[in-house]
């Protein structure tokens, strides 16, 4: 029977029911609607970081272009500034001689580039000279080529390549930048590296600065000028230092020439160059523009600036080089050479007689014999400096002058002795 108590109870099952229905619902609402608010807040929260990661990335790429542009920019300046400092202190060459000129039997023709860039141009002659008749024979001063020298005091001494200035019976002419010309004597010709110092007679001019080519590195950016072709004037180009410590063999009309411990560069250098600067982006000589090679492109070689400043510092001091002497002959040991000779070190000078009679390994008289140094010797040191490829004797020794005392390590029949020499001029 159905009666109020019953209809209580039933009234509370059904008011449970609904609660726990409404609360299911509303629960589930609640989650649904916080579960979305969380994944929209993650999705959200996620195109946030990845637009910012974006940004971030490109105003990352924005800043090395900016700062490529900028460093572009920036070496472009310092090779114009370099350019500008510089120019005023390099010359130009000109190499004229009295020639027979013979009219309608001559015509210019090119050399192939040297090694040695000395003149691009030369004479063909049709037919032998005595067969030219009398009256068609005539001397004229005619250019026969030309180089490059650069300014090294403010009285008109001009650095420039031996091999520019070799013919005792040519006439030379210094052109300046500014197109003045001067007539040139020739101080020295070095015969030990291709350097030779000339001079004008003139005051005040700009002096160019010399660097240390001992601190330069590989990949460091160069600028070379020189008069190109022996006819472009103050040609400018730039490149990087490829490579250092060369040891190359140069050969042109003076014969071959061994340079060693040159700078390679990829600067461009044509024939004429040879004698300008090497110059580093703070305007500063490191080097002096002497050869290209045959075989490759855009290798080229200039001699080192520090051995150069002894010779400058001589002639200015004795109006001559003036060279230190030990009087020995020589050949740097390798691996290979003490391999092949089961040598106990890899390393230093190994006193050799030449390949003549009368080439001895060590001098009579001179400080090496007095010394008591003998063939066969090998010299490790000269002043704690080790005698190697990058080391070589005849390089340490040039840092001195004569008179100075020295003292060698000596190997001597497989003992090590320590011996002092004083050197004297070389002759």
């Amino acid at each position: 029977m159905f009666n109020k108590k019953n209809s209580f109870k039933l009234s509370i099952f059904i008011t449970l029911i609904i609660s726990f229905f409404i609360g299911g619902i509303t629960g589930g609402l609640i989650g649904a609607v916080t579960g979305n608010l969380s994944s929209q807040y993650l999705w959200t929260k996620f195109l946030k970081e990845k637009i910012l990661e974006k940004k971030l990335d490109q105003k990352w790429e924005n800043q090395i272009l900016k700062k490529e542009l900028f460093d572009e920019h920036k070496e472009e300046s310092a090779t114009i500034k370099v350019v500008k400092k510089v120019s005023p202190s390099v010359v130009s060459i000109i190499i004229t001689k009295d020639l027979p000129k013979f009219y309608d039997l001559i015509e210019p023709d090119f050399f192939p580039f040297e090694d040695f860039f000395g003149s691009p141009f030369r004479f063909r002659f049709s037919f032998p000279r005595e067969e030219i008749p009398k009256e068609k024979k005539r001397e004229e001063k005619q250019q026969i080529g030309g180089g490059t020298g650069f300014i090294i005091s403010e009285d008109g001494l001009i650095l420039t390549n031996r091999h520019i200035v070799a013919d005792e019976e040519a006439d030379y002419t210094v052109i300046m930048n500014d197109d003045r010309k001067y007539k040139a004597k020739i101080l020295t010709r070095d015969p030990i590296i291709d350097i030779a110092i000339i001079k004008i007679e003139a005051k005040n001019l700009p002096v160019i600065e010399l660097g240390d080519s001992d601190a330069i590195e590989i990949g460091q950016t160069v600028i070379a000028i020189g008069n190109a072709l022996g006819e472009y004037r103050n040609t400018v180009t730039r490149g990087v230092i490829s490579a250092l410590g060369r040891d190359i063999v140069a050969t042109g009309r003076e014969g071959r020439e061994v340079l060693k411990n040159v700078i390679q560069t990829d600067a461009a250098i044509n024939p004429g160059n040879s004698g300008g600067p090497l110059v580093d982006l703070n305007g500063r000589v490191i080097g002096v523009n002497t050869a290209i090679s045959r075989e490759g492109q855009l290798i080229g070689f200039a001699i080192s600036i520090n051995p150069v400043k002894k010779i400058i510092e001589s002639v200015k001091k004795y109006g001559r080089i003036v060279r230190p002497m030990l009087g020995v002959r020589y050949r740097i040991i390798t691996e290979e050479i003490a391999k092949a000779n089961n040598l106990s070190v890899n390393y230093g000078a190994l006193i050799i007689r030449g390949n003549r009679p009368e080439e001895l390994a060590v001098m009579p008289g001179s400080p090496a014999d007095k010394a008591g140094i003998a063939e066969n010797d090998i010299i490790l040191e000269i002043n704690g400096q080790k005698i190697d490829e990058r080391h070589d004797l005849v390089d340490e020794i040039a840092k001195y002058n004569p008179n100075d005392e020295v003292t060698l390590k000596i190997l001597h029949k497989g003992k090590e002795k320590m011996v002092k020499v004083i050197l004297t001029e070389r002759k």
